[in-house]
């Protein structure tokens, strides 16, 4: 069987050199964006009765590019000013190369691992006299402020933004070869949307070890992973995959 249609549970990067566009290309695929989850940002009021105040910690500890846009909007909502002192500690480089828009990256202390959160704990065992605020959905993984208490690392989980399921109106919505799941709010969904959902031939693709263990709990097959030793983005690891899907179908 060849793998023809792609749903990437991501907006539609509006962008005619996205990877994802020229992956269409090469492989002669069909590409469809699809948004599992919608993005709902608190509130300053509501943000102010969790009676945390920015201004308070050292350190900023970032999971997603999301987080990094509701913590500057927060604070802008809130007219704080975050000071040039600030430490950032990223997840991967490229959340933290995200942090260009909105400070002058050069002259900002910026620390980030290579994929796993436990990566980064490493590194933050190092700062470890910091005071860290870490800005996270609702809901989230357990394993962040579990990691943080297990090495006494001072912090306060703070809730910036709720992920919420979409709603999709029938089964043929996921008449796709591969569906791309980027977070563990997209796997919810799906079962919130398709309780009868089957996989059988339909390859699910995970990026980050928490989406992928989301797949795993479900009882789903996880047959596309980033990123990985050999490919740090999505597309890439779909490149390889389609590479040896191809190799091994045309045999």
């Amino acid at each position: 069987m060849k793998i023809k249609k792609i749903l990437v549970s991501q907006p539609d990067p509006q962008n005619p050199k996205s990877p994802y566009h020229e992956l269409a290309k090469k492989y002669n695929l069909k590409i469809d964006f699809k948004p599992f989850v919608q993005i709902e940002g608190l509130s300053a009021k509501d943000f102010r009765q969790q009676k945390i105040n920015i201004l308070d910690f050292s350190a900023v500890i970032f999971t997603c590019k999301t987080a990094i846009d509701h913590y500057f909007r927060i604070a802008g909502e809130l007219r704080i000013t975050i000071p040039d002192t600030m430490k950032y500690f990223c997840i991967t480089e490229n959340v933290a190369f995200y942090l260009q828009k909105y400070i002058v990256y050069r002259k900002r202390k910026i620390f980030h691992g290579k994929s796993k959160f436990q990566d980064l704990i490493d590194i933050i065992i190092k700062h470890r006299d910091e005071n860290y605020f870490v800005p996270l959905p609702e809901p989230h993984n357990a394993e962040i402020p579990e990691l943080l208490k297990k090495n006494n690392i001072r912090h306060s989980i703070g809730i910036l933004y709720k992920t919420i399921s979409n709603h999709f109106s029938s089964i043929n919505d996921l008449n796709y070869d591969i569906i791309v799941f980027y977070s563990p709010s997209g796997i919810k969904s799906l079962k919130e949307n398709f309780p009868e959902f089957v996989q059988g031939d339909i390859k699910i693709a995970a990026f980050g070890p928490t989406t992928a263990q989301a797949v795993e709990q479900e009882g789903l097959r996880l047959d596309i992973q980033a990123p990985n030793p050999k490919s740090p983005s999505m597309t890439m690891a779909l490149d390889d995959f389609l590479k040896e899907y191809n190799r091994n179908n045309n045999r």
